[in-house]
């Protein structure tokens, strides 16, 4: 039949218009927005071709069938009526099993006894054909379909009711009394075949991410628990998270079954008994313990040298910040113990070399890599919709993320909470645009902790981003880049020798099962045997207290808890909780001493070494040599910003970017107090750039800024912040 017109319809309600072009202009059918329009006005324009309509006036928009509807007629095409669920209809369907499709189920080793034991049918829904798969909910009443498309119109689609949320199927296998091993698989289908060839077996109905931590405790009962998802990268991301889950009751041996790379890319248990002529007993072993068993009997303590020599392999000088980029990710397999880190520095300085080449020690999946980033962009991307919290789940516990690039500001606002370690799971609304309904408000559950370095080339740092990172910036002399010219040339040359040398590196691979081995451990906490040697020398180290220092103390804290996380295997251990002793204190102090000037000063390393390096040298070297008497006429002398950039060129043979001299670095010291700037009496169109201190008293005993005792509040505040980490530190003699 040939659809109606626009036209044909108007002519048959007889709604007169006027045509001009290719539209149909009548006046508005949908309010009486035309009642005062003159004689021969009308705003209601419908396109001639498509139906669609738009009243100029009010707004009203539509087509043909919505016109239709607000006449009171039909849309013309008869729906099939809604078909409730029932066990009737079931029954019904499964009576109607074409020969056909039985066929085509036993071709996919499901037997005639299957096909009977879990009544599977067939029957019209949606206008098309399907296989019907009953599936019952926990209390063991049947609830709803789910559909496999009929072959015969495609082998590829399947569905369930809008609404339903994931079931296991089927909840019986978890009851049954006598079952020894039991395998969670990836579909409906796989789940039958196993069945039809007597291996217990359950799946979830919503696909491979959708298992629920609910439903892990019911796998206690079992022995042994298989894990068998698609060959495909959501399947072996689902079997992971799965056995993970299942893996933490301590109870069943978890195993994940890792199908033949054979069968391709989405290769499935079907795939394997029909392509593979594969066997149950051949299926099985083809599993692997989940987690790979690894025994730290060949491990030995680490110290932090010892660790900078492994690392040296790759990341060339740069002692503390790859030591503490190393802790900052290691610190991610923690329950709350993480810290975050920002490497800020010009381009071609390595600030994101570090992180990431630590990154490749550690297992793929706990790292997430991120350039630019826009809120929604990473929420999408990281998160999963979860139907119970009606919003996005980003589950970012134990993660390491590291942002290659500065991301939206908005993001890092977003993600304060977690990276202070205020409130471990948040709520965020966000607008997302639609391509049909506009701006919608989107629900995003925030779920921490993860660890997190932050690269940018961009020196200024908001007073927010500041207090909850470690700043840090890569060193820049010429030893470096020396050696790191020699690895660049050997890799480049021949990039399978370097890997394989690489990986074939003794110490280097025992690291890497060493980090595997600590995520193994699954450890929650880590006490400190030490409190008052944290406080008394953290507190004699600050000579003037700020408010950042209630923030410090947890950073360095989180430190000495990373050192003890490195070498668990040689601490005190009550169930998931270790001790750290006071070796891991020392390490912690050792390495805080290196990094913690610039972190006084709210100021990233690459800034302040300038300042020591270029702008005092250069003050000093235009100040030496001149008489105490001229002196005490003209007083010190300032120097020039071009001053500046000539001894910069000196030293590392490159120019200075002007305009981030200007705009960046010097308000940067200036607000710190380690410059002024004042006019030039001689020539006002200069600036003259002094210390703010003489260079006798820049030198700032146990890095801190000079003046002033310890207030007593302020001490108490420090102190009320060592004792307030989560009842984590416990009283010791080392005072």
């Amino acid at each position: 039949m040939t659809p109606q017109t626009i036209s044909e319809y108007l002519n048959e309600k007889n709604i007169p218009y006027t045509e001009r072009g290719n539209e149909l202009i009548t006046k508005c059918l949908f309010s009486s927005c035309d009642q005062d329009s003159r004689e021969g006005e009308a705003h209601l324009y419908f396109n001639k071709e498509t139906g669609q309509y738009d009243c100029k006036k009010c707004g009203a928009k539509g087509n043909l069938l919505t016109l239709k509807k607000h006449c009171g007629d039909s849309s013309g095409t008869p729906r099939t009526p809604k078909q409730e669920f029932s066990v009737e209809l079931m029954e019904d369907c499964y009576q109607k099993l074409p020969l056909g499709i039985r066929q085509y189920l036993n071709a996919r080793g499901i037997s005639d006894e299957t096909i009977t034991r879990f009544k599977l049918g067939y029957g019209t829904f949606y206008r098309k054909k399907w296989i019907t798969i009953p599936i019952k909910d926990t209390f063991g009443n049947y609830a709803f379909f789910k559909l496999r498309q009929d072959p015969n119109f495609g082998d590829d689609k399947i569905t369930y009711p809008k609404g339903v949320s994931a079931q296991l199927y089927d909840w019986e296998n978890l009851s049954k009394p006598g079952i020894d091993r039991l395998v969670l698989c990836e579909g409906e289908m796989d789940r039958l075949l196993l069945e039809s060839k007597g291996i217990a077996a359950v799946t979830s109905t919503h696909g491979a991410g959708t298992f629920k931590e609910e439903w892990a405790e019911h796998f206690s009962q079992f022995s042994n628990v298989f894990v068998c998802y698609d060959n495909d990268t959501a399947g072996k991301k689902g079997a992971e998270r799965a056995a993970g889950l299942i893996a933490e009751l301590n109870a069943p041996e978890t195993h994940i079954i890792h199908l033949p790379e054979t069968l391709g890319a989405g290769g499935d248990i079907t795939d394997y008994f029909t392509k593979h002529s594969g066997t149950t007993e051949e299926l099985l072993s083809l599993a692997t313990p989940y987690p790979e068993k690894i025994d730290p009997a060949h491990f030995s303590p680490l110290s932090s040298q010892d660790l900078a020599n492994i690392l040296n392999l790759t990341i060339k000088h740069d002692v503390e910040n790859k030591i503490a980029a190393f802790l900052c990710e290691l610190s991610a397999y923690s329950e709350d113990s993480q810290f975050n880190i920002s490497f800020n520095a010009p381009s071609s300085t390595g600030k994101s070399y570090i992180p990431t080449e630590i990154a490749r020690l550690f297992p793929e999946e706990d790292v997430m890599e991120l350039a630019y980033c826009s809120p929604t962009a990473f929420f999408h991307d990281a998160g999963e919709f979860n139907k119970e919290l009606q919003g996005y789940l980003v589950d970012l516990s134990r993660k390491i993320v590291i942002f290659l690039d500065q991301p939206h500001s908005n993001l890092l606002a977003h993600l304060r909470p977690l990276l202070s370690h205020d409130k471990k799971e948040i709520n965020i609304k966000i607008t997302d645009k639609g391509e049909k309904h506009g701006l919608r408000t989107k629900n995003i559950i925030l779920r921490g902790y993860p660890s997190v370095i932050f690269c940018t080339a961009g020196l200024q740092i908001d007073e927010q981003e500041a207090t909850r990172f470690l700043l840090l910036s890569p060193e820049i002399n010429q030893d470096k880049i020396r050696e790191s010219i020699s690895q660049a040339v050997r890799k480049a040359s021949d990039s399978d020798a370097f890997n394989a040398w690489l990986e074939e590196d003794p110490e280097r691979a025992l690291l890497k099962e060493r980090i595997r081995a600590i995520k193994q451990a699954n450890i929650h906490d880590i006490k400190i045997d030490a409190e008052s040697a944290v406080k008394e020398q953290f507190l004699s180290q600050c000579k003037m207290l700020k408010p950042r220092h209630s923030r410090d103390i947890k950073r360095l804290i989180s430190i000495i808890k990373s050192f003890a996380i490195l070498n668990l295997w040689w601490r005190e251990k009550e169930g998931k909780t270790i001790i750290a002793n006071a070796s891991d204190v020392d390490e912690a102090f050792k390495l805080w001493a290196k990094i913690s000037v610039s972190q006084e000063l709210n100021l990233p390393p690459y800034v302040y070494d300038l300042y020591q390096e270029i702008i005092l040298s250069a003050w000093k070297e235009k100040n030496d040599g001149r008489s105490a008497s001229f002196e005490d006429i003209t007083g010190k002398l300032g120097i020039t910003r071009q001053e500046i950039l000539q001894k910069h060129y000196k030293v590392h043979g490159k120019m200075l970017d002007n305009s981030l001299l200007r705009m960046q670095i010097l308000p940067m010291l200036e607000t710190a107090g380690l410059i002024t700037q004042e006019q030039d009496p001689n020539d006002k169109r200069k600036i003259l750039i002094f210390p703010a201190t003489t260079p006798e008293k820049e030198s700032v005993e146990g890095n801190s800024e000079t003046g002033g005792g310890v207030k007593d509040d302020e001490k108490l505040a420090i102190e009320m912040a060592v004792e307030m980490l989560g009842g984590t530190i416990v009283e010791s003699g080392l005072d």
